[in-house]
């Protein structure tokens, strides 16, 4: 056993160790793309479903073993449906060569006065439980959902984003857009997220936050108009209960990251 290690270990060279090391960088920011999302559920189902089949046949239930083998067919060709969000998320951060780092949505300045005015603008509409729902554009356009609100294209600042989203004005109702330190459009429309395992406290604002972060590459806040929780979505993830100096410390890193050369190589965004 020893010699035949032995001669396994011989037969690898500096061109193998890269490969593998290469492949496992791969599958570990596949990992961590749908950690906490509804591809994690799916794929530990897909392996029950393997272990059966294997199972199955080990033990020759050959009606149950051709049956399992069967639906893992139907499986594998409904999976690029199951998977439509996930995978056209990671197409287009490979496309933007955001696979191995994350490219930097503003600079420290820009992105330090956004945050200050975000905070202090959230601070005001959690305390007096006014809802909102604000949508961060990076690398993906928005133009689609930027068509269906009213076009703004005025600057970010604390109480611009709080008069917005005062009750009973023509604006407040829907998702308001920001590229980079302005506001593009308010009142835009965002699709609804098709999870049914969300808590049922979450209304239609959460929804379409989901919603919208599992289809694009975005950052969006919301505030409940019940309860006045702010709450973070990003990748199909929402975190709730952020308090609004928190929220600094959460955004912040976000939108000031340093791109690599990998993903400045990479960085095929239109400047449209």
């Amino acid at each position: 056993m020893l010699l035949q290690i032995r001669g396994i270990i011989s037969t690898i060279g500096w061109l193998d160790i890269i490969d593998m090391l290469l492949v496992a960088i791969v599958l570990y920011k596949l990992y961590i793309m749908i950690r906490d999302t509804r591809a994690v559920a799916l794929l530990k189902g897909l392996i029950v479903l393997l272990m059966a089949t294997l199972v199955s046949k080990w033990l020759g239930l050959n009606v149950i073993n051709w049956l399992l083998q069967k639906s893992m067919t139907v499986v594998l060709v409904a999976l690029p449906i199951v998977f439509q969000p996930e995978l056209r998320r990671a197409l287009e951060q490979i496309g933007r060569g955001k696979l191995f780092s994350k490219t930097a949505f503003l600079d420290e300045e820009e992105a330090k006065s956004l945050v200050e005015e975000l905070v202090k603008a959230m601070a005001v509409l959690s305390k007096n439980k006014i809802g909102a729902l604000l949508v961060f554009e990076r690398e993906t356009r928005l133009n689609d959902y930027i068509e269906t609100g009213i076009k703004v294209d005025g600057l970010v600042s604390s109480e611009f984003l709080t008069n917005i989203f005062i009750p009973n004005t023509p604006l407040h109702d829907g998702a308001v857009i920001v590229r980079g330190n302005r506001v593009m459009a308010a009142g835009c429309i965002l699709p609804l997220t098709e999870d049914r395992t969300l808590a049922k406290e979450l209304g239609t604002r959460h929804r379409a936050a989901i919603g919208v972060s599992e289809q694009v590459d975005v950052i969006v806040v919301v505030v409940s108009e019940e309860t006045g929780i702010i709450s973070v979505a990003e990748g199909g993830r929402l975190v709730r209960y952020i308090e609004p100096q928190k929220l600094r410390d959460y955004l912040r890193p976000l939108y000031a990251g340093k791109s690599s050369p990998i993903s400045e190589f990479f960085n095929w965004r239109s400047s449209s």
